[in-house]
C-alpha cells in the first residue's frame, strides 16, 4: 500500500476527472466568477501535468499532481465555487 502503482494512478485519474466534470457543470454559490475560472484552470493544468508525468513513467510526480488537482477541487467546493454536494468526490457537500 505504500507504492504508487499504475493501478493507483489510473484510479486517481478517474476520480479527479469525475470530480472535474462535476465541478465544471455545477453552479457557483458565490459571486467569484473569475476565481472559479482560475480554480478550474489550475485543476486542468495539474491533471495535464499528471498526464505528462505518467507518459514519462514518473508515477510519483503524476500522483502528486493529481493530489494537487484534487486539493483545488476540494477547496473550490468548500468555499462554494463548485456547488457539488457529493461527499464521495469532494470533502465538502
Amino acid at each position: 500500500m505504500n507504492k504508487v502503482t499504475p493501478e493507483k494512478i489510473k484510479k486517481y485519474f478517474s476520480v479527479s476527472r469525475k470530480a472535474l466534470k462535476k465541478a465544471e457543470s455545477s453552479g457557483n454559490r458565490t459571486s467569484l466568477d473569475s476565481e472559479r475560472d482560475d480554480f478550474l484552470d489550475m485543476i486542468r493544468r495539474y491533471i495535464s501535468d499528471a498526464e505528462h508525468f505518467e507518459e514519462k513513467r514518473d508515477l510519483i510526480n503524476a500522483f502528486a499532481a493529481l493530489n494537487y488537482a484534487h486539493g483545488w477541487l476540494d477547496a473550490g467546493a468548500r468555499i462554494g465555487l463548485f456547488d457539488v454536494h457529493d461527499s464521495e468526490l469532494f470533502t465538502a457537500d
